[in-house]
């Protein structure tokens, strides 16, 4: 499969929010495009994109994190490629310009989250090098 990665841009919006409906992240387009937006005017922020004959098919965010607690990381926010374009090696290629990114800023860790109930995108990451470290509960608490 003949693809290519680059810098995503605020025309991606669209693209990027119907990818994500995929996974079923309810959202609209101007949110992602206001969204979007800001990531990419933060400099500790990545955003890629997978092109597929001219048609973006898959969308990274990575952004770099800072604890008092532990060694500074690079943590992946979102990842989805489209569902007809899965187990081409995409999914990989994406997670590699995060990494890539990551050393660029003297990280020595990259970080994922992922939801219980995806069990797909756990043995993904484990089978591109993550490790899982350890299990958690997510707390929120509603401002507005």
């Amino acid at each position: 499969m003949d693809y290519t990665i680059r810098e995503a841009g605020i025309n991606d919006s669209e693209t990027i929010h119907e990818l994500s409906t995929q996974l079923g992240y309810e959202t609209s387009i101007a949110a992602v495009r206001n969204r979007l937006q800001k990531i990419l005017e933060n400099q500790d922020n990545c955003v890629y994109v997978a092109i597929n004959s001219g048609r973006v098919v898959g969308w990274i965010h990575g952004f770099y994190t800072m604890r008092v607690e532990t060694d500074f990381f690079v943590e992946i926010g979102g990842l989805v490629v489209h569902e007809h374009f899965r187990k081409h090696g995409i999914g990989k290629k994406l997670a590699d310009k995060v990494i890539e990114w990551a050393v660029s800023r003297n990280c020595l860790h990259v970080r994922v989250r992922c939801n219980v109930i995806r069990k797909e995108s756990h043995r993904f990451y484990e089978t591109i090098g993550f490790e899982m470290n350890k299990e958690q509960k997510i707390f929120n608490k509603r401002l507005h």
